[in-house]
């Protein structure tokens, strides 16, 4: 897929926020952890800032996605704010398109709403998200089909999204395998896949994506953004031990443990076993979990994005002390500068 050279001058880079919950602290400190990363990267010129939905899960404060988005979208003035994703079978379809009418209305022109199929949780978690609605991911694509006739100007359905009617607000699939690649391509749709935890799968995804795309009037040919994990520092070695987090906070959802986001360790030897060490790595692959200096995520985002023809990469990171949090961004948007 390697048949273009392209640079960061080519394509946006945005913000993929879990809302970390910190080892001592809360999820309050987080949202205002939040704001100023979202302020932040606003300034450095980032496009988009994205948060996520989970439930049950200690270190991710972001389950009432659309309620901490108007919180981020009001302390921002520019950058477009979105879901990556609502999980939509989580949801009474009705609810997600009055939700974003409602923020769209709010904040118009900045709105995304990225769509997952997955829990974004464990079984039981899943089952009390679930237990009144009777639907199950099998029935993401008529959801989204719902979703879109709540968004038209002359809806289908006898109810109406009030707000949501009438507005557009762009609907991206976002997929860690091919359903939602497939679905994106027949739906014409823009299409966001996991590369930053399903590495393995994300060529095969992009090109089922855009050897299948269905042009519409909205979209006339595919759109495809990546997610990366990014945590970048002034020296390779500081950066090496700031990704201690995020390694730990693998761990920890591998052993079925999730827990708040613990601060960096000298020695990752001493918290996990080869076996768990080459589990973690597995999903932070080094092709798109990038550790280093400027030079070397550089590289590390260079070779990916020519590696899958991005159109826009969505960069994460979880890192624990906050000067670092903010440090990493600002050597990705040196890179930006520099391009």
């Amino acid at each position: 897929m390697t048949t273009k050279s392209k640079t960061f001058q080519n394509i946006p880079l945005s913000v993929l926020d879990l809302a970390a919950v910190k080892e001592g602290s809360n999820p309050r400190e987080s949202f205002q952890n939040s704001v100023q990363l979202a302020q932040h990267v606003e300034k450095l010129g980032f496009n988009r800032y994205w948060l996520a939905e989970h439930h049950n899960m200690p270190g991710i404060a972001s389950s009432a996605t659309s309620v901490i988005m108007g919180h981020i979208a009001e302390k921002t003035e520019r950058i477009r704010v979105g879901a990556g994703g609502i999980m939509l079978p989580n949801h009474a379809t009705i609810v997600i398109a009055e939700q974003f009418g409602t923020l769209e209305s709010l904040f118009p022109g900045r709105i995304d709403l990225g769509l997952g199929r997955a829990p974004g949780s464990d079984q039981a978690t899943a089952y009390a998200l679930r237990r009144t609605l009777g639907m199950s991911v099998e029935d993401f694509p008529m959801q989204v089909n719902e979703l879109q006739d709540y968004f038209s100007d002359e809806p289908v359905s006898r109810v109406k999204a009030v707000p949501g009617q009438g507005l557009d607000i762009p609907i991206w699939l976002l997929g860690s395998s091919d359903f939602s690649a497939r679905l994106a391509a027949q739906k014409g749709l823009a299409f966001s896949f996991a590369s930053h935890f399903a590495p393995a799968y994300t060529i095969p995804a992009l090109r089922l994506y855009r050897e299948n795309f269905q042009p519409t009037e909205k979209m006339e040919k595919p759109y495809a953004m990546v997610g990366v994990n990014v945590i970048a520092a002034d020296t390779d070695e500081k950066a090496q031990y700031i990704a201690t987090s995020q390694q730990q906070q693998f761990l920890s959802i591998r052993k079925g443990k999730p827990t708040k986001l613990q601060p960096p360790v000298e020695n990752m030897d001493e918290v996990w076993t080869p076996m768990e060490k080459a589990a973690v790595e597995q999903s932070l692959d080094p092709r798109t979990t990038i550790i280093g200096s400027k030079e070397t995520v550089r590289k590390g985002l260079e070779a990916f994005l020519n590696e899958t023809q991005a159109d826009e990469m969505i960069i994460s990171g979880q890192i624990y002390h906050m000067e670092d949090r903010l440090r990493s961004y600002e050597i990705v948007a040196e890179l930006m500068d520099e391009a």
